[in-house]
């Protein structure tokens, strides 16, 4: 999937792309620009499918491209747009080069078929692609046992700087201890546990949704501690 693209030159681009067997690369799309080349349209953000490239001495260079999926619906929602490349800029910065990324693209590809989905709203989509992204990358907050102790039974607390549930018996310590809503933990330990494929089948109330965005929040600030370009934008489109 083409993550981001750039002008080089009069007619090149410079192409980002999560690929399944070399993970994060960039490659040269050679003469893209120009209005007639096979390559125009094929070397846009969100466009997936198969790259055929050969390496040269300090690059790959793009020499054709089978897309299977362009998400053409995102450029008529300008918010669904931005939701979509705050995906694409935390995978960039998410992902290495020559690492197996299958996981993460997998991830990217079933969020952006969510994100055209009219029935899921765009915030728990962003929170799921999150909290999934968290796990994959062996982050995620152990929400389904004390992470001191390993109790399942007491009534824990949940923090996000001790990276998880604190039961009573080991919650002497925790000055960021936050009691969940049983939704909100339940929430948690499905997107945590569940294949790629079945996240996006649920929704959850609002006062499930505001909460799971605190919890996240406070986490992407522990784990990724980066701003966004693409968020920042969204912000402001949602808050106009």
């Amino acid at each position: 999937m083409v993550l981001s693209t750039m002008p080089v030159g009069e007619y090149d681009r410079r192409v980002v792309i999560l690929t399944r067997e070399q993970g994060k690369i960039s490659a040269f799309a050679k003469g893209s620009r120009r209005p007639n080349s096979p390559l125009m349209g094929a070397v846009n953000p969100f466009s997936f499918g198969k790259f055929t490239m050969y390496e040269g001495r300090s690059s790959y260079t793009i020499q054709s491209a089978d897309i299977s999926n362009y998400f053409a619906e995102l450029r008529s929602d300008i918010v669904g747009a931005y939701y979509g490349f705050y995906f694409l800029e935390f995978a960039d910065y998410y992902t290495k080069e020559f690492n197996d990324e299958r996981e993460m693209l997998k991830l990217l590809y079933q969020t952006l078929r969510a994100l055209i989905n009219p029935h899921i709203p765009n915030r728990l989509i962003r929170y799921i692609f999150e909290l999934k992204a968290l796990t994959i990358n062996g982050q995620a907050p152990q929400v389904f046992q004390c992470i001191t102790c390993g109790n399942k039974d007491r009534p824990a607390v949940f923090s996000a700087a001790k990276g998880g549930l604190v039961c009573s018996e080991c919650d002497r310590d925790i000055i960021d201890g936050v009691i969940l809503d049983n939704s909100t933990l339940y929430s948690m330990q499905y997107i945590e546990s569940s294949s790629i494929e079945k996240l996006y089948t649920f929704t959850v109330k609002d006062k499930v949704l505001e909460e799971l965005g605190r919890v996240m929040g406070r986490l992407m600030e522990i784990y990724v501690n980066k701003r966004f370009k693409s968020l920042e934008i969204l912000e402001t489109l949602i808050h106009e």
